[in-house]
C-alpha cells in the first residue's frame, strides 16, 4: 500500500508541474494570439485551438492506448508509473491551458489599456498584469487539474501503470479481495482532501478581492 501511494504521488507530482508549465504557455497562447489581443494572430490560434480541443476531447484510457509506441520511445516501457507520465500529461495539459485562457479572460480590460497607454511593453503586461490578475483563477484551476490527474493515474493503473489503480485493479478486483480496494479507494479520497484543502487555502490568501 505504501509503495503504491509513493507511485500514485509520483505520477501526480511529476504530471502536475508539467502540466502547470505547459497549461499556462499554452493558455496563454491561446490568449495572446485571439482576436483584439496583444499578438493577434488568427492562424496560429486556430491550430493550438485544435490541438487543445483535441487532445482534452480524447477520453484518458484511449490516449493512454493510442501513445503507446511514443512512450516506449520515450521511456523504454510502457509499464510502471514513468511510462504513465507522457499520457497524464498530454492529457491534462490542454484541459488546464483552458482554463488558464478562462481566468485572463476575466480580467478588467482596462486594466490591461492602462498597462498598454504607460508604454508597458508586452513581458511587462504578461509578468505584471496578466498573471498577477488572473493568479486566484490560475490556482484554482491547477486544484481541479490536479484531482483530475488523481483520477487519471487510477485509470493508468489498470492499464500497468502502478500506483492504487494497479493495486485496487490486481490485488483487490481480480482477487476479489474487497478490503484492498476499499482501502486504496480511502487513500486516494484523502489524497484529493489535501489537494482540495491547498489549494483552496493558496487560493483564499492570493485573491484581492
Amino acid at each position: 500500500m505504501w509503495e503504491a501511494t509513493y507511485e500514485t504521488l509520483y505520477m501526480t507530482s511529476i504530471s502536475l508541474f508539467a502540466t502547470f508549465i505547459l497549461g499556462i504557455l499554452l493558455g496563454l497562447l491561446l490568449y495572446l494570439t485571439s482576436r483584439d489581443s496583444l499578438w493577434a494572430n488568427k492562424p496560429l490560434n486556430a491550430i493550438i485551438a485544435a490541438y487543445v480541443n483535441i487532445t482534452r476531447s480524447i477520453p484518458f484510457i484511449i490516449l493512454l492506448i493510442l501513445i503507446i509506441p511514443f512512450t516506449k520511445f520515450l521511456v523504454g516501457t510502457m509499464l510502471g508509473p514513468t511510462a504513465a507520465l507522457p499520457a497524464l500529461i498530454i492529457g491534462a495539459a490542454p484541459f488546464y491551458a483552458r482554463m488558464v485562457e478562462i481566468a485572463l479572460r476575466e480580467i478588467d480590460k482596462g486594466v490591461i489599456e492602462a498597462a498598454q497607454s504607460m508604454g508597458a511593453s508586452s513581458s511587462t503586461i504578461i509578468f505584471k498584469v496578466l498573471l498577477p490578475e488572473s493568479t486566484p483563477a490560475i490556482i484554482s484551476g491547477i486544484t481541479v487539474t490536479a484531482i483530475a490527474l488523481i483520477g487519471y493515474t487510477a485509470m493508468a493503473g489498470v492499464a500497468g501503470g502502478g500506483g492504487l489503480g494497479t493495486l485496487a485493479y490486481q490485488e483487490g478486483f481480480q482477487r476479489n479481495n474487497s478490503d484492498v480496494m476499499l482501502v486504496a479507494t480511502i487513500v486516494i479520497l484523502l489524497i484529493v482532501f489535501i489537494i482540495q484543502w491547498i489549494g483552496d487555502f493558496l487560493t483564499y490568501i492570493t485573491d484581492k478581492r
